[in-house]
């Protein structure tokens, strides 16, 4: 019997493989469960997916844009060059100006951690599993190139790490100590940041 076009079938498998690690953590992965998970026989997982290791690194990398996207997605720190606009929140481009990058990362973040507790806590489980799993050590590290990319836009790269530096150890003190986002706080942290720590 042929085998029936499926196009979708290994998208469906990586979001099991999600549904799987959000349940039982990533000890609960395995071929076996993924696939009962995504309704697919074995053979599907182990065709798409030759270890487990691949399979984590595209559960990473799927989840690993959700930040990222969200500042591809603002207006406020869209466009090339440097720092740009007055030393208010926003140039008349609508781009964010020095003392305005501190407030729209903090306006992001805020959005982010409005979401659902679970996806983040389930995306920084898989980013901290690189510490024991070196092939995922290069995907996790995608994110963090690629937000310092976009920030470089606004300001220089240095900073621009610092900022994603600190924008991770937020993130990973709210989720670990069960504490409610403190946007004030992370902004005057933010800010100092931009502001070369005066």
């Amino acid at each position: 019997m042929a085998r029936r076009y499926d196009p979708g079938r290994r998208e469906r498998i990586v979001d099991a493989a999600l549904r799987v690690i959000a349940a039982d953590g990533i000890a609960g992965l395995s071929h076996r469960t993924v696939a009962a998970e995504a309704d697919v026989p074995l053979g599907s997982t182990t065709y798409h997916f030759g270890s487990l290791d691949e399979l984590l690194v595209a559960a990473l990398r799927r989840y690993n844009d959700n930040f990222v996207r969200e500042l591809r997605g603002s207006q406020a720190l869209a466009g090339p060059g440097g720092v740009s606009g007055p030393t208010g929140p926003a140039g008349p481009d609508g781009r964010a100006g020095p003392a305005g990058l501190a407030e729209e990362l903090t306006r992001l973040l805020g959005r982010w951690f409005a979401g659902e507790r679970g996806a983040i806590e389930l995306e920084y489980e898989l980013y901290l599993a690189a510490l024991r799993r070196p092939v995922l050590r290069p995907v996790a590290a995608e994110w963090t190139e690629e937000a310092v990319e976009l920030l470089s836009r606004r300001t220089d790269r240095e900073t621009a790490r610092a900022l994603v530096a600190l924008m991770d150890g937020v993130c990973l003190q709210v989720l670990l100590t069960g504490g409610a986002f403190d946007a004030p706080r992370t902004r005057e942290m933010l800010g100092r940041i931009v502001d070369g720590g005066g």
